[in-house]
């Protein structure tokens, strides 16, 4: 006669795999994805007139990616690092020059009289832009209005704008303001190489 094997209680397992797996979850850590941080302006009022503005040509600033990550601004080839100061000197155009944008006399509440430059800098990229490109060219521009930014506030309040109060910094935002338009990515490189 045959001896009858004995059998295995399977019950047991499945308690361990789930313990295994309930462990795995809770100890795994996951990446999340950060997007760019940045404030939209607030959508108009329906029934606010749109008054089309006309942009002089010396108030724009052409930053242009190309596809192989080529970087141009005011229609000269740069490297990443020099961005920065470039779009500081286009955005405060300390003596005053033709060529770079012109500004305009604004009362900022809480302020008085101060002389507001009208400059825009234009992102343009190509479809074929790298991400690195995009966010390296992205963070450069936000280093120069942020930068804009604390000198005036050093200047007016001797603190960066970071440590200002509130109505400080709404008041650092007029007189400083983060004109950056960026426009639906495109073919750009058969323009410029």
């Amino acid at each position: 006669m045959a001896k009858p094997t004995p059998e295995i209680n399977a019950g047991s397992m499945a308690d361990i795999a789930f313990l295994l797996l309930i462990f795995f979850l809770v100890t795994t850590s996951m990446d999340v994805d950060k997007g760019i941080q940045r404030r939209l302006p607030p959508m108009p009022d329906e029934n606010q007139k749109v008054e089309a503005e006309q942009i002089n040509k010396r108030n724009i600033m052409v930053v242009l990616i190309n596809r192989s990550d080529r970087l141009f601004a005011g229609g000269q080839p740069m490297e990443i690092y020099m961005l920065k100061d470039k779009v500081k000197e286009f955005i405060t155009n300390p003596a005053n020059l033709p060529n770079l944008p012109e500004k305009k006399e604004k009362n900022i509440e809480g302020f008085g009289p101060y002389m507001v430059s009208r400059a825009v800098v234009s992102l343009q990229n190509d479809r074929g832009t790298s991400y690195e490109a995009y966010i390296q060219v992205q963070n450069e521009l936000m280093k120069a209005f942020n930068e804009v930014r604390d000198e005036f506030a050093m200047q007016h309040w001797g603190k960066k704008y970071a440590a200002l109060d509130e109505t400080q910094q709404e008041i650092a935002r007029e007189a400083i303001p983060q004109n950056i338009s960026e426009q639906e990515p495109r073919e750009v490189t058969k323009t410029r190489r």
